[in-house]
This record gives C-alpha cells, sequence and structure tokens, in this order.
C-alpha cells in the first residue's frame, strides 16, 4: 500500500494499536466475490492434515482451512480514491510433539503439498522441544462433531455492487460539503471470514464470518485554522443492512446527535459533522480543573479498550506479551487478594465473544472451544483475565475462555482481546436524567487521541465532541478538552451507570497484538456513564 494509504489507515485506528490492513492492491475491480468453502471438500482436507500429522508423531494436532475476503472503498469529495479487494486462501497446521508447539502453513491446497505441510509442522515442534522447560498442559475441549456458525446478516455486502457502496459514500460527501464542509473523507470496510477448523480431539467447525465499517473525517477551515469532527459510526459485526437507509432504534443525545443502536446513517452523521467542525472553530476553550465527565458509548469503548481489554489479556499479566501495548499493572497478586478494587461498586466489566452484531461474536473460537461470555471485574472487584487452552490452568479455570484468535490461516492462533463491555444500570436511568445532576462537568462524544504507559495504567484521552454542563443543562461547545487519570482511580470514579436502552457498542476494526503483528477486531458495549473528580487539561494551550 502506498504511504498516504498507510497513513490513512493509521488514522482510523487512532487510540488503538494501529498495523497495516492485509496486502494492498493499488487497483480498481468490479467482479463480485463468488466462491464459498465446500464445508466437505475442507473436511477432507484437513483429515489429510490430522493423518499426516499424528502418522508423524503428533500428540494434538489442530487445522485451519480458511478463505479470508477484504473490501475497502476510499473517497473524498467528489471522487472515488481507490477500490480495493484482496482473496486469500490456505491452511495452517498446529501440532504438539514433544509437549511442545510447532506451526506450518501453506496455500498449496493439494493433497499431497498439505501432507508435507503437516510433517513440516511436526519437525519445526521437535526441533523447539529442545529448548521447552515444561510441557504444555491444554484445559480439555468438548468435541463437538460437525457443527456451522453463521453471522446473523441479512445482506451480504460482498454482493452488493461496488458502485451503490461509492455512491452512498459520495452522498454523504457532498451533503456534508453543502452543510458547510471544506474537505471531506470517507471510507468503508468490509470483511468476510470463512474459517475451517478441525481437531484429533473430535470437532469439525464450520463459520461465516462477516464485518463492516463505514467512517469519514470532515474538516471545515477558518480565520484560526481548521478543524476535524470523525463519524460517530461503530464497526460491528453485520452484513449491508447496517447502512440499507432504514435506521431503527433511534437515540438522541443531549447536544443533538443522533445515535443508533444497530444501525447508522451515514448521510445524516456527515451533516451533523460539518455543522459540528464549524461550530468547533468558535469553541470556548476549556478551563483546566477537576469535573465530572459523561461518557457516551462510542468514546467510553476506547477508554474500556485500553484500560480493560489489554491489561486483563493473561499474556500480558503474565509478561509473555509485551508488543503493541505493553504488559499489565493488572498482576496476579493483585487478582489473588480477591479484593482489588479494579472500580467502585457499580462497575461490571465481562468478557465474551458471542454479543449479537459485535465484532468478536463468533460460535468458537481459533481452538475449536465454544464462546461464551464470562465476568472480568465484578461489583468492582478484579475476578477473571481472559485466557485460552494453554493459559487456563495457571488461574485455576478447567476450560479455555474461548478468546483465541489468528487473523488468517498462515498466522498461529494465540490469546486475543474478546469484546470487553460495561454492564449497563439495573435500574431506569436516562442520560437526561445524569446530566440533570452534574453541577459542574463535560458531556464528551466520540473517540479521539490518546496515551497510555506501557502497564496500562496511567492514561490521557481525548474525543470528538465537548459540551460544557452547568447546573445539570448543556451550556454549549467546548475545545481542547483531554482528561487524565489511572485505571483504577479512574474506574473507581465512576458513580452512575444508564440503563440498557441506551446501551450500545463500539469497536476496534484494526486492533494490532503481538511480533509478527496481528490485527484483530473486537467491540466494546457500554452504556452513558458518569465519573465525577476527573482531571481535564487543555490540549492547545500553549505552555
Amino acid at each position: 500500500m502506498d504511504r498516504r494509504n498507510f497513513i490513512k489507515l493509521s488514522g482510523m485506528g487512532a487510540g488503538l494499536a494501529t498495523l497495516p490492513v492485509p496486502v494492498f492492491g493499488q487497483h480498481i475491480d468490479e467482479r463480485a466475490f463468488t466462491l464459498q468453502m465446500d464445508a466437505s471438500q475442507s473436511r477432507s482436507l484437513a483429515d489429510v492434515a490430522l493423518n499426516a500429522a499424528r502418522s508423524a508423531g503428533a500428540s494434538y494436532v489442530d487445522v485451519r482451512i480458511g478463505r479470508y475476503l477484504n473490501q475497502y472503498v476510499f473517497t473524498r469529495e467528489k471522487n472515488v480514491q481507490n477500490i480495493v479487494n484482496t482473496e486469500s486462501y490456505g491452511i495452517g497446521i498446529r501440532v504438539i510433539v514433544e509437549g511442545t508447539w510447532g506451526f506450518a502453513a501453506t496455500n498449496n491446497m493439494e493433497r499431497d503439498g498439505i501432507a508435507e505441510t503437516a510433517r513440516e509442522a511436526v519437525t519445526i515442534a521437535r526441533a523447539n522441544a529442545r529448548y521447552q522447560q515444561e510441557p504444555l498442559a491444554l484445559v480439555p475441549v468438548q468435541n463437538y462433531g460437525e457443527q456451522a456458525w453463521k453471522a446473523p446478516i441479512q445482506k451480504n455486502a460482498f454482493e452488493v455492487p461496488v458502485k451503490e457502496k461509492a455512491d452512498l459514500l459520495l452522498e454523504a460527501n457532498a451533503r456534508a460539503m453543502e452543510a458547510g464542509a471544506n474537505f471531506i473523507s470517507s471510507n468503508l470496510f468490509m470483511v468476510n471470514e470463512q474459517k475451517y477448523f478441525a481437531s484429533t480431539e473430535g470437532s469439525y467447525i464450520n463459520q461465516d464470518i462477516h464485518r463492516i465499517w463505514p467512517t469519514f473525517t470532515v474538516t471545515a477551515i477558518g480565520e484560526n485554522g481548521f478543524k476535524t469532527r470523525n463519524a460517530l459510526s461503530a464497526p460491528v459485526g453485520m452484513g449491508f443492512e447496517y447502512l440499507d437507509g432504514k435506521p431503527d432504534e433511534k437515540i438522541a443525545g443531549p447536544a443533538g446527535n443522533t445515535f443508533y443502536r444497530y444501525s447508522y446513517d451515514m448521510v445524516e452523521d456527515a451533516v451533523a459533522a460539518a455543522k459540528q467542525a464549524k461550530e468547533k472553530l468558535h469553541a470556548k476553550s476549556v478551563d483546566p480543573g477537576k469535573y465530572s465527565l459523561v461518557l457516551e458509548p462510542n468514546h467510553l469503548g476506547l477508554t474500556i479498550h485500553e484500560s480493560v481489554g489489554h491489561p486483563l489479556e493473561l499474556d500480558r499479566v503474565l509478561g509473555y506479551e509485551a508488543n503493541y501495548a505493553g504488559t499489565s499493572f493488572a498482576t496476579l497478586d493483585k487478582w489473588k487478594t480477591g479484593d482489588f478494587k479494579y472500580g467502585s461498586d457499580v462497575v461490571n466489566l465481562f468478557a465474551d465473544k458471542i454479543q449479537p452484531h459485535s465484532l468478536g461474536a463468533v460460535g468458537y473460537d481459533d481452538e475449536g472451544v465454544k464462546c461464551k461470555q464470562w465476568d472480568l471485574v465484578k461489583k468492582g472487584i478484579l475476578v477473571n483475565y481472559q485466557a485460552i487452552r494453554d493459559q487456563a490452568k495457571i488461574i485455576g479455570e478447567q476450560e479455555s475462555h474461548g478468546c483465541c484468535y489468528a487473523d488468517g490461516w498462515d498466522t498461529v492462533q494465540f490469546q486475543r482481546m474478546p469484546n470487553v463491555s460495561l454492564k449497563p444500570g439495573s435500574v431506569p436511568y436516562s442520560v437526561d436524567q445524569m446530566i440533570s445532576d452534574v453541577e459542574k462537568g463535560i458531556y464528551i462524544a466520540g473517540r479521539g487521541s490518546y496515551s497510555i504507559d506501557q502497564q496500562r495504567y496511567n492514561f490521557q484521552f481525548g474525543g470528538q465532541l465537548f459540551y460544557e454542563i452547568e447546573n445539570g443543562k448543556i451550556k454549549g461547545m467546548l475545545d481542547d478538552v483531554a482528561y487524565q487519570s489511572n485505571t483504577q482511580e479512574f474506574w473507581n470514579s465512576c458513580t452512575k451507570i444508564c440503563d440498557q436502552r441506551d446501551y450500545r457498542l463500539f469497536g476496534s476494526f484494526f486492533d494490532g497484538k503481538g511480533q509478527p503483528s496481528q490485527i484483530s477486531a473486537v467491540s466494546h458495549g457500554s452504556s452513558t456513564a458518569r465519573f465525577d473528580g476527573v482531571n481535564v487539561i487543555n490540549t492547545g494551550r500553549k505552555i
């Protein structure tokens, strides 16, 4: 990919560990993706790998056959800048020999090529075994036999004509320009993962996963510079129905923004963004100090991702992983006491890979473990981490949490963040009620820039839109806002959470981890929440 597109994509991941997306081609291709993996053929090929690896001496084997489709559409103002299709198909084979992992992969899908690759994985495991000090111990997993899981989409985005997608983006651009934007770039990212898993434990699992993310950046120019406003969309595990022009479950924000639970009106948001970017040119610069913060879900999801999702990955806690986010302050000694106050009593944070329409939703993970939901923080107390089959026994779990993932057939699966979300309040409580109880505060919408240390503890977060709250009322727009805190102090300052009616998903489409690096997609749900006594700084004031 060229430098301009790399920078563009890196910007899309602001606030998250960013990586280049799968290989880009500089071409326009309107062909339809028609090939669908055949389950019976995949089983036959998987058996070739299983049998070859066992015959070569493997005590355990798992096989992942994958077909990965990506389509990205880029526009700016009146022009389509790029349309990119990528397609990848191959097989990854992981084995245990002498208590040690080995892995090999190939895109040679002939039976002889697959068998040779399986034997190569065994050879690699034997070589690794010379350095293995303690044999692997996997917690058991059920033999599920033949299973299938498909994302509950209504309209396959890959079957929608490219022109229709481009026209939608160009309409959003045109309407934003009419509303006063000086520049706008808009993009649409679509992913389809077709994955077939088989193992020597007897499971044969076929899955079809879909994700979509519409987004844009609007720029308004004034006498003293420029201001931007990014889309308030959430990437989701849905089909093109997310953008089909039939928004449902509208949620009215207190500052005039409209949110949707499981749909998105891109044109409406682009028009609002243009007006708000212009308003930001004249917004009052914030006075630093202590404030009550009212954080809406699209903003709060990023804070959850960085201060809860990453530090509770067990490999980071153990110091086994430090790439693209560092290790973790939430060490085992804190969990073992059973009373570590991660947050206030109203804070309940849970992990899962089953929330409908979330980015992380699948039926089974990449170790063939059936996915589920589990608690991480309960009534403010740290109660668990995120663990896979070779980690679970370390924290006394009898089964994997089902959060193992690889981003391609040619990459080895490892522990990845599941969806991590904040449970909504249990009693009826609206955003308007929350704001009416704030004397001095700031309402923040949308995700912005951030920084956090390598222990996932001390941090600073910005946003897209900021509104001053005084004596229970929204006064006007603010600018140059960021808040500073540390993870434990911040979550212990949480005093109120709105109920289920306000619950929405935020998402990271390109979340990075590992070396060699891999990307994954993950959602974070919450309702609007209030945090009291948080330190706010002015990011525009020169010292």
